[in-house]
């Protein structure tokens, strides 16, 4: 749910009516609790969907570093990393509906399948001899959208594989194959460009073939079965809205993170015009980001140690302003080292929301909802780091890479005082005595217990 990857991340939270099915005590059904090592579908669809992800990584890396070191415009290189993140903004509500209608697994194999094809595609594009700015725009963006639909069906999937009790080391697990897919997937792209444009883009063939063949292995039911008359896709998408809506604790969290995602989002290119600048490789550029993926998995690790001494709007306003205050010194520093440890510490914070951050949404959101809760929640979260990347080249353009930064590092101070100023995140549900289901927000499953759920009194995403 956090970011400071950018995760990324991902990295990423999120999720109606009142009339939404509850969720059992285990979404699994007939899965067995025995140790989650030997949990056969989750190993395949956690190394599945780590493949794919690493590929992403190292794309996500290459496509803009290919723009930038063969035209030298910041600019173009912000208009193809915003063509890969435009999907995140367009494609999450649509793309969520679709996830809890359709079969999980197909989703997974269509989506990794096209992504193989569309990285060959690019190869034999870039050892042609050719580099047109559209075609680079238009693969991107093809990439961004399976990649979406991909992230959606897995992260929906995994509590049909997973004990209720095990969720949060199964998501704290996912969370580290994030972080893990970001330290080597961003210096395995960028050092790719330097040996030939085309050889990050058959790496990700590769990748993306080898991680449909292992999705091609996990037997279990990856959704519960739907009765009655199915919606039209627009109601569907409507109902997640109103549900999305009634949580306002959520959604002001998710505003933060979005804000923090355009961020370091912008801060991310503005590095790589620095070191450039400087003389420096691309390679040191991919080491760079790789530290702070590196960042993100330590804190992925220890995200369960804060979320039981901290509640979330301590962490939520702690974490924006150590990105403030780790985010000032990068306007003036240009040694990789240095920069590779400011980013591993803004990793760190983000990491730490994104496995808290996970656990809440699948408190909250039932299976049936579980496609378009996620969805929702990239798309608040990284819908609008889209914006982050042609707004920051056209700003570095102008400006230049050090007013930039303070640009940016004032925009996250501004976002940390409006978020302890905040009403909406004086009162998180999950913080108050457990009671009955209707002192909970609407469709949330009571049933869960505390214990899957990773929380207790002190908590946060």
């Amino acid at each position: 749910m956090g970011s400071g990857s950018a995760p990324g991340p991902g990295s990423g939270a999120a999720s109606g009516s009142g009339a939404l099915d509850a969720v059992p005590a285990s979404d699994a059904g007939a899965v067995r609790a025995g140790p989650l090592r030997r949990n056969r579908d989750f190993g395949l669809l956690w190394g599945g969907a780590g493949l794919s992800l690493l590929a992403g990584r190292a794309t996500a890396v290459a496509y803009p570093l290919t723009v930038l070191w063969v035209t030298g415009s910041p600019g173009d290189a912000g208009l193809v990393g915003t063509a890969l993140l435009l999907p995140h903004l367009l494609v999450q509500l649509p793309g969520g509906a679709l996830v809890d209608r359709w079969d999980r697994r197909r989703i997974m194999l269509a989506a990794g399948l096209g992504q193989a094809l569309v990285a060959g595609a690019v190869a034999a594009l870039l050892l042609s001899g050719h580099v047109w700015l559209w075609a680079l725009l238009a693969a991107a963006f093809v990439e961004g959208t399976l990649g979406v639909l991909h992230q959606l069906a897995e992260r929906a999937a995994v509590p049909a594989v997973v004990p209720a009790e095990q969720l949060p080391a199964a998501l704290t697990g996912n969370e580290a194959r994030t972080r893990g897919a970001a330290i080597a997937g961003q210096p395995l792209g960028s050092g790719l460009v330097a040996l030939g444009a085309a050889f990050p883009y058959l790496a990700a063939l590769v990748g993306q073939l080898a991680s449909t063949a292992l999705l091609f292995g996990v037997r279990g039911k990856l959704q519960t079965a739907r009765s009655g008359p199915r919606p039209d896709l627009l109601a569907e998408v409507r109902e997640g809205l109103a549900w999305m809506w009634r949580q306002r604790f959520l959604r002001a969290v998710m505003a933060a993170v979005a804000v923090s995602n355009v961020l370091f989002q912008g801060l991310n290119l503005a590095v790589m015009t620095g070191i450039q600048e400087n003389r420096g490789s691309q390679f040191e550029i991919g080491l760079v980001l790789s530290l702070s993926g590196a960042g993100g998995l330590v804190g992925a690790l220890s995200g369960g140690w804060w979320t039981r001494r901290f509640r979330l709007r301590a962490l939520v306003l702690g974490g924006l302003l150590a990105w403030t205050a780790l985010m000032v010194p990068v306007a003036f520093l240009r040694e990789p080292a240095a920069l590779g440890a400011l980013f591993a510490a803004s990793g760190y914070v983000g990491g730490v929301f994104n496995v808290a951050g996970g656990v809440f949404l699948v408190r909250v959101a039932p299976d049936r909802m579980r496609g378009r809760a996620n969805s929702l929640a990239m798309l608040v979260g990284s819908g609008a780091m889209a914006a982050g990347p042609v707004a920051a080249g056209f700003a570095l353009e102008a400006f230049g890479p050090t007013r930039t930064v303070l640009g940016l590092s004032a925009a996250m101070g501004l976002t940390a005082i409006v978020a302890l100023l905040s009403p909406a995140l004086r009162r998180n549900p999950l913080d108050e005595p457990a009671g009955t289901p209707a002192e909970l927000p609407a469709g949330t499953p009571a049933e869960l217990p505390a214990e899957a759920a990773g929380s207790t009194s002190t908590h946060r995403p």
